[in-house]
């Protein structure tokens, strides 16, 4: 019984040594996190979804990144501001 486990724990290692070794190469050109695209309103603490969903952003670049591309539905406060907590009526994204 012993020798099954070892063979299990060297796999495991070996398979995890594999993966890390090859993990930055594949991470070049790959955008993992929210899909940008789906962004209604922008704020500085966060920002709403098109499916009227809350999100916090995950880190300053992710905001930033948007915010450079969007600057006409990112406001530069906290979302809670306005009595409708930034959400607004307007559906941009359907007129493009």
């Amino acid at each position: 019984m012993r020798l099954p486990v070892k063979m299990v724990l060297i796999s495991v290692a070996l398979l995890g040594g594999s993966l890390s070794a090859g993990q930055p190469a594949m991470a070049q050109g790959v955008s993992v996190g929210v899909d940008l695209g789906g962004i209604a309103f922008g704020f500085r603490d966060g920002y709403w979804d098109r499916g009227h969903h809350w999100h916090h952003w995950r880190n300053h670049h992710e905001a930033a990144m948007w915010r450079a591309e969007n600057r006409e539905h990112y406001y530069a406060w906290r979302h809670d501001r306005d009595r409708s907590m930034g959400w607004r009526e307007e559906r941009w994204w359907e007129r493009h």
